[in-house]
């Protein structure tokens, strides 16, 4: 039986999603939902908003601090530099969307 949920509900299932440590495919096996609906209604929902890009990593990572006040994150020929004053949850959501 297919269960119907309103937009306010699948805003906070996406964002219970992207605060947990989970994987899509993890998070929706674990609460038995649907991948294609849940793609759905993210896309739907425009939650791409958070500046987040999907990225798969095709090689090693290197973490370099190369000034006191920036974090800096190389990836082959890009280097991303943040301020030290970022959150740890954004960098933590952007590691995990770099690994997925």
């Amino acid at each position: 039986m297919r269960i119907m949920r309103s937009q306010e509900k699948w805003q906070s299932i996406i964002e219970d999603q992207q605060s947990s440590s989970l994987t899509i495919i993890d998070y929706c096996r674990q609460h038995k939902l649907s991948l294609t609906s849940f793609y759905a209604h993210r896309k739907k929902l425009d939650v791409t908003q958070s500046g987040f890009i999907r990225a798969k990593v095709m090689q090693q990572v290197e973490f370099e601090t190369r000034q006191p006040d920036n974090i800096n994150l190389s990836v082959g020929n890009a280097t991303l530099t943040f301020p030290s004053s970022i959150p740890a949850s954004y960098l933590a959501q952007l590691l995990r969307e770099c690994a997925q």
